[in-house]
C-alpha cells in the first residue's frame, strides 16, 4: 500500500526531513520526504504493519524542536518505487508552514565546542539542526538556507557533505558552517589580539561591552564590579531599572536567587529566557545592577559566543538591551556603531547579519507553571493555537507600551517578538516593518484589524491608515480578557479582573480598576474602582505622590493628617496639586489600580516619583511582610455598575502608619485587602450572573503577591480561576486579545 502523510507545525529547520528519512529506512518503507510551504509531506510505501508502526511514531519521537500540530494521510496508488529519497523543498502555494524560534546550543554542539580534537573547537557559530538562530535570521519561506542571512556564506566541502548527508544530525540546518566558512568573530575598538580573551580582560578591568547576539546588541559589564555597572547606567541613562545577568550554568544562577524547580527548567530550557526570582542575600552582584530590587533577573547563555565569553571571563556578566533608555535594541552593525559608540568601549561583532530584531524574553515561575513577563526571542513567532480558527485574517495591532502585534489566520495567531514603547520613530519603524515581515512569511492578507480606542496611540493611527479593510475598535481591558481567554483555549463568558495602570474606556475616561462580564464577542463593566482625579494627567503617573495626594484629600474630606512624610517631602507644590485635581483641571478622573497603589507607595516613603513604569508598584510589592495575612477592609457601595472604595484601603494605610506600625507589615495588609476587595466583588457579582470563573489579567498582577493572594482566595471562594500562561498580563498580551475580539465580532 502507499499512503500520503502531511505534517503541519513546526517541521521545517528542525531535523525533521532526516528524521523521516532514518524512520521510514529502519521500518523498510520506500517513498519520499520534503518541504512545502504547508509543512513536510511524506509518500511511503510498504506494508499495513510497517506503515503504522510509521504513523505511531512519527509523533511520538520527533526532533526536539519540532512542535506537530497535526498530521494528515490520504490513500495513494502504490508505483513499486524502490528506496526512500529527500526530495527538493516545493515553494508553490499558500505559505502555512510554521518557522521556529531561534533555540539555545544543544548539548552535542557544546560536547563539540569543548572538544580540541573537534574541527570546530572554540567556534563561536557552531549550530545543528537542534540548535540555533532561526528566526532572528529568516528572510522568506520556506526555511531554506538562500532565504537566510547565511545566504552568503558559501559552504566549504566538510560542511556541505554533513548538509547534504540524512544520516547527520546537519543535514539541511541551514545555519551551518565552521571555521573555514561561516561567519568570523572580531572585536573592534579593544586591544589587539584574540578577540574572546581581549573582550573578556576589558570586562574583568571594568569596562563596557558591546555584543552581537542572536537578535540584536547588548552591553556587558562584569557583574560584581559596581563602578562597572553604574558607568554603564550613567552612559546607557538608565536610572534604576534592573539589568538582567548572565551566569554559565544552573549552579551559578542558584548562587545569585533561590530558583524552584520550575524556574529552573526555565533557565535551562531551549528558550533561555531572563527569569525573574528572588535574590539571595549576599549575591555577588553589584547593588548597581539590580538596585532597590529583591529580585533579580538571570539567564543561562544561549549562543556558543556566549558560553566562550562566559569562560574567558570567569564570572557572571551584566547584558542588557544594547540602546540608549527608551530606544529599541540596536541589531544592524552600522546602527549599533553609531548608537552604542559613547556607550561601550569596544565591540564584540561577527558579520552574520541578524534579519529580525528580537529582544530576549522575561518570564517568571508561579505556582509550577510559566507566567511569561516580555515574550520574544525563543518564543516569538511559534503560534498560539485559537480554540477556533478566525473566519477571516485578522491583524491586532497591540497597545501603545510593551507593544507587539499578532496576525491570525486559522486556528493560528502570531503573536509577535516584544516590539516596544511606541514613543520614537525607530520603534515604529520597528513595528510596521515587522508586520509586513509576518505577513511575508506567515501569507497573511490582513481582511480586518483590532486596534486599542485611545485615538492617539501610534499603533491605533497605524490601523486607521490602512486601506481595504474592516476595523474593530477594542477597549483596552475588554482585550486583556479576551488575551486570558484566548491564552487558556476557551471563549468564556467569564468574569473578568483587569487591573492595570490605565487604558481609555468606553465612555471616554480612564479605565483601569475593572470587572468585567466578558466572553471574546463583547462585555459589560459590572464594577470598578471609585474613580480618582490624576493631576497633572501622565505627570501624576511619573509622579506618585501627585495620585498620594488625591487619594488623601478625597479619604480625608480634604484635610489629611498634618504630619505625614508624603506632605512634608512635597509641601511646596501639595496646595497647587490638590486644586487642580478637585477643579478637575488636567486632572483627568481615572479608576486605576495601578495608580492606587501609587499612591500607597508615595505614602509610605517607598518613592515619590519613577524612572520606569511600575518602580513604584514593584518597589512596594517587595517590602510586605509575607507572613501577614489579614487585610484592609474597603466598601462595595452603588449599583450598576458597583464601585470599589480605594480610598478605605488608603485610610487604613494611614492610620497604621501614624500608629508607629512597621511599613513591611503595612504593606502585607494592603495587599491583602487589594485581593479581599478583588474575592468579595467577584462573590457579589457570582450572585447576580451565575459566573463561577474568573480571568485575571493586566499589568498589575505581575504582582506575585497580590496574584498569589487573589488566587487563593477566589479558589477558597470556589471559583475556577484562569491566570496567563503562553501571553504577558501586561499589554503585551494586548494584540492577542484584539485578534481574538475582533474575530469573535466578525465569525
Amino acid at each position: 500500500m502507499r499512503i500520503g502523510v502531511r505534517v503541519e507545525g513546526v517541521v521545517q529547520g528542525v531535523g525533521f526531513r532526516p528524521y523521516v528519512h532514518a524512520l521510514a529506512g529502519r521500518l523498510g518503507l520506500a517513498g519520499q520526504v520534503g518541504n512545502d510551504t504547508s509543512g513536510v509531506f511524506v509518500e511511503l510505501e510498504g506494508g499495513r504493519t510497517a506503515i503504522e508502526e510509521f504513523l505511531t511514531a512519527l509523533p511520538r519521537d520527533a526532533p526536539p524542536l519540532a512542535v506537530i500540530e497535526r498530521v494528515q494521510t490520504a490513500p495513494l496508488h502504490p508505483t513499486g518505487q524502490a528506496g526512500f529519497t529527500i526530495v527538493s523543498s516545493e515553494r508553490a502555494g499558500r505559505r502555512d508552514t510554521l518557522i521556529s524560534a531561534d533555540s539555545a546550543t544543544c548539548d552535542d554542539c557544546l560536547r563539540e565546542l569543548a572538544d580540541p580534537a573537534d574541527r570546530r573547537f572554540g567556534y563561536p557559530f557552531i549550530n545543528c539542526t537542534n540548535c540555533g538562530p532561526r528566526f532572528t535570521i529568516v528572510r522568506d519561506v520556506p526555511y531554506d538556507r538562500p532565504f537566510t542571512t547565511m545566504s552568503g556564506f558559501p559552504m566549504c566541502e566538510a560542511c556541505t557533505a554533513e548538509y547534504h548527508d540524512p544520516a547527520n544530525r546537519r543535514y539541511h540546518a541551514q545555519p551551518v558552517c565552521c571555521p573555514d566558512c561561516g561567519p568570523r568573530l572580531q572585536l573592534v575598538g579593544g586591544p589587539g589580539g584574540d578577540p574572546l580573551p581581549a573582550a573578556a580582560a576589558l570586562l574583568r578591568s571594568g569596562g563596557v561591552l558591546a555584543v552581537k547576539g542572536l537578535g540584536g546588541y547588548h552591553l556587558a559589564v562584569h557583574a560584581a564590579d559596581h563602578d562597572a555597572a553604574a558607568t554603564l547606567r550613567a552612559r546607557k541613562h538608565r536610572e534604576d531599572k534592573p539589568f538582567a545577568v548572565m551566569v554559565a550554568d544552573l549552579d551559578a544562577a542558584r548562587a545569585l536567587c533561590d530558583l524552584d524547580d520550575t524556574a529552573a527548567a526555565l533557565l535551562t530550557g531551549r528558550r533561555r529566557p531572563v527569569v525573574l526570582a528572588p535574590r539571595r542575600p549576599g549575591a555577588p552582584v553589584a547593588p548597581a545592577v539590580a538596585p532597590g530590587n529583591g529580585q533579580l533577573g538571570v539567564m543561562l547563555p544561549y549562543t556558543p559566543l556566549h558560553h566562550l565569553l562566559l569562560r574567558e571571563t570567569g564570572a557572571a556578566i551584566v547584558l542588557t538591551s544594547g540602546n540608549v533608555s527608551d530606544e529599541p535594541i540596536a541589531y544592524r552593525d552600522d546602527d549599533a556603531t553609531q548608537r552604542l559608540s559613547g556607550i561601550a568601549d569596544a565591540f564584540l561583532t561577527h558579520d552574520r547579519p541578524i534579519h529580525t530584531r528580537t529582544d530576549d524574553s522575561v518570564t517568571r515561575a508561579f505556582r509550577g507553571a510559566e507566567l511569561p513577563v516580555r515574550r520574544s526571542r525563543g518564543y516569538a513567532p511559534e503560534p498560539v493555537r485559537l480554540a477556533r480558527p478566525v473566519p477571516r485574517p485578522v491583524l491586532g495591532c497591540g497597545a501603545e507600551l510593551k507593544n507587539t502585534f499578532c496576525l491570525a489566520r486559522g486556528n493560528h495567531a502570531f503573536v509577535s517578538h516584544h516590539i516596544g514603547d511606541l514613543e520614537n520613530y525607530e520603534t515604529l519603524r520597528s513595528f510596521t516593518e515587522g508586520i509586513a515581515h509576518f505577513q511575508r512569511l506567515f501569507d497573511v492578507e490582513p481582511q480586518v484589524v483590532g486596534h486599542d480606542l485611545h485615538p492617539e496611540y501610534l499603533s491605533t493611527k497605524h490601523a486607521r491608515e490602512l486601506d481595504g479593510v474592516e476595523l474593530i475598535g477594542v477597549q483596552h481591558h475588554h482585550a486583556h480578557i479576551a488575551s486570558c481567554l484566548a491564552d487558556n483555549g476557551v471563549e468564556g463568558p467569564v468574569l473578568g479582573v483587569a487591573f492595570d495602570g490605565l487604558g481609555y474606556g468606553s465612555d471616554g475616561t480612564i479605565w483601569g480598576g475593572e470587572f468585567l462580564l466578558a466572553d471574546l464577542a463583547g462585555f459589560e463593566r459590572l464594577a470598578h474602582l471609585a474613580p480618582m482625579p490624576m493631576p497633572g494627567g501622565t505627570a501624576a503617573i511619573r509622579q506618585p505622590w501627585r495620585m498620594a495626594a488625591a487619594y488623601l484629600d478625597a479619604s480625608f474630606g480634604g484635610d489629611p493628617p498634618a504630619d505625614l512624610p508624603v506632605l512634608a517631602r512635597n509641601t511646596a507644590d501639595w496646595d497647587t496639586v490638590v486644586t487642580m485635581g478637585r477643579r478637575g483641571v488636567n486632572a483627568p478622573l481615572t479608576s486605576s489600580a495601578g495608580r492606587l497603589f501609587d499612591a500607597v507607595a508615595a505614602i509610605l516613603g517607598v518613592r515619590d516619583t519613577i524612572n520606569y513604569e511600575g518602580q513604584a508598584a514593584i518597589e512596594l510589592e517587595q517590602w510586605a511582610d509575607p507572613s501577614i495575612r489579614e487585610g484592609y477592609p474597603s466598601t462595595i457601595s452603588g449599583a450598576a455598575p458597583l464601585q470599589l472604595s480605594g480610598g478605605d484601603l488608603v485610610r487604613s494605610v494611614v492610620d497604621d502608619l501614624l500608629a508607629g506600625v512597621d511599613p513591611p507589615v503595612i504593606v502585607a495588609r494592603f495587599h491583602a485587602g487589594v485581593s479581599d476587595a478583588i474575592v468579595a466583588v467577584c462573590r457579589r457579582l457570582r450572585d447576580t450572573t451565575g459566573m463561577g470563573t474568573v480571568a485575571l489579567s493586566g499589568g498589575v498582577f505581575q504582582n506575585l503577591l497580590l496574584l498569589g493572594r487573589t488566587v487563593d482566595g477566589l479558589e477558597g471562594a470556589g471559583f475556577g480561576v484562569l491566570v496567563h500562561q503562553r501571553v504577558p498580563c501586561n499589554d503585551g498580551g494586548i494584540s492577542l486579545g484584539q485578534v481574538a475580539v475582533a474575530a469573535a465580532q466578525r465569525s
